[in-house]
């Protein structure tokens, strides 16, 4: 170890390992350390830049196979003790915590002043804070409240050389500078190391309820999405599922014979508000030709939202991919999907265009029969992109899994060298890496 590290070390809680079981995922890792605050943290990636290794900062490891599997052997960093709340103003609506904070721990911080953020992820009593911002993981909600990066106003975050450094403040005010916060969530901890964070909240909702229905045809799901938008209510969430996972749903019943799928949107505020939106929303569904719609609260809403937030995490697929569309394109590149796999299950994020879909069948061939030349062109036909979110089938290259980088490559390629010349944080992971194929 450096001179730097050594000086650390009781600070910095480090542990040998010849392969990764201490986080459950196939990493590179020659050793980890698990350093207990901002300074140790520093202290390790000093090292690890005067070293000339890799490093590869871990949170709850519930993504770390979202990227590409990297083949140079490092270090691994592991932030889930830094899991402090620095300060909670609550009569400001603003939050500071350390990255390694999980989603759960901050929910209950949050709930004791009846708020909270409204970004979801799988896993939330595993996955950090620090984590869902690298990998700008979002769900269902992203219709109603936005992603991650719109609650971020503050960070600071570690370079490869242990040097500290901030974006943003603690006030949601405070615009001055570039908005490296933004840049940081989805760099998938390639640029920095994010070991603080400060959110604006929300106030909690006091009602959530979701209204349902089949559909039996693409055509009718066509017609109900395009009137989300003309809609007098306000969802928070739409969601167009299809496949065997959800024919039959404990919250949702067997589908009908010949159904395409189900239609489900979820509806907040206050008491009287959800009520009247229900009324409405299932009025202005039978205009539209559907004869039943199916009203779902308490414990069957809370199944259900469970598995809407974790069908993307869901083991053993052998693909795992998410598709961005135009809205008006859904169903189309649904359909698209299905021809490649009729046993997938989907999940759309209608309202956004975001369809992730779980494959049942896929196999080393189909990398470039299925993924290169049938659905990623559907995609960029309609002005879309598809990324692979996991997978555990080989043969995959940094253009199969990421697809096209676009003419803002060599720019974001400036960026990445300019925080990490060494190419040391998470070293052939990302789209944006000088590691090649």
């Amino acid at each position: 170890m450096g001179a730097t590290m050594t000086a650390n070390s009781t600070a910095a809680k480090s542990t040998a390992a010849k392969s990764t079981a201490a986080v459950g995922q196939p990493l590179p890792l020659a050793e980890t350390h698990t350093p207990a605050d901002q300074a140790a943290l520093s202290a390790v990636l000093a090292d690890v830049h005067t070293r000339g290794v890799a490093a590869y900062p871990i949170g709850g490891g519930t993504s770390l196979d979202y990227g590409l599997t990297p083949a140079t052997p490092g270090v691994g960093v592991i932030l889930t003790s830094l899991d402090r709340v620095i300060d909670y103003p609550a009569r400001d609506m603003t939050v500071t915590v350390e990255a390694g904070i999980t989603l759960d721990a901050l929910s209950k911080t949050l709930v004791a002043e009846r708020q909270w953020l409204p970004v979801e992820g799988p896993q939330p009593h595993v996955a950090t804070l620090g984590g869902l911002m690298a990998s700008a993981w979002s769900g269902p909600r992203r219709y109603g409240y936005g992603t991650m990066r719109d609650y971020v106003i503050g960070m600071t975050a570690v370079d490869i050389r242990g040097v500290p450094f901030k974006a943003g403040g603690r006030v949601v005010k405070n615009v001055a500078g570039y908005d490296l916060c933004k840049l940081l969530t989805g760099s998938l901890g390639t640029l920095g190391v994010i070991s603080q964070i400060t959110l604006k909240t929300r106030p909690v909702p006091e009602r959530t309820a979701l209204l349902s229905c089949e559909l039996p045809s693409w055509e009718l799901a066509e017609r109900l999405l395009a009137a989300v938008i003309d809609s007098r209510t306000t969802p928070v969430a739409v969601e167009l599922l299809t496949g065997p996972l959800w024919r039959e749903h404990p919250s949702l019943g067997m589908l009908t014979a010949g159904s395409m799928g189900r239609l489900v949107v979820a509806l907040e505020g206050t008491a009287p508000e959800v009520d009247w939106m229900l009324g409405q929303l299932a009025a202005e569904w039978r205009e539209l030709g559907v004869p039943t719609a199916h009203v779902i609260v308490g414990d069957a809403a809370t199944k259900l939202w469970e598995t809407l937030n974790e069908f993307a995490g869901f083991p053993d697929a052998p693909l795992v991919l998410k598709g961005s569309v135009p809205p008006s394109r859904v169903t189309e590149f649904i359909a698209t999907l299905q021809t490649v796999d009729p046993q997938a299950s989907i999940q759309a994020h209608a309202g956004n265009g975001i369809v992730i879909a779980r494959f049942e069948q896929f196999s080393p061939g189909d990398i470039s029969a299925a993924m290169l030349s049938r659905l990623r062109p559907a995609a960029q036909r309609s002005g879309g992109s598809v990324i692979v979110l996991s997978s555990n089938v080989e043969g995959w290259t940094r253009q199969a899994w990421w697809g096209g980088l676009g003419p803002a490559a060599p720019w974001m390629q400036k960026v990445k060298h300019e925080f990490d010349p060494g190419n040391l944080l998470n070293p052939g992971r990302f789209a944006y890496d000088s590691t090649g194929d």
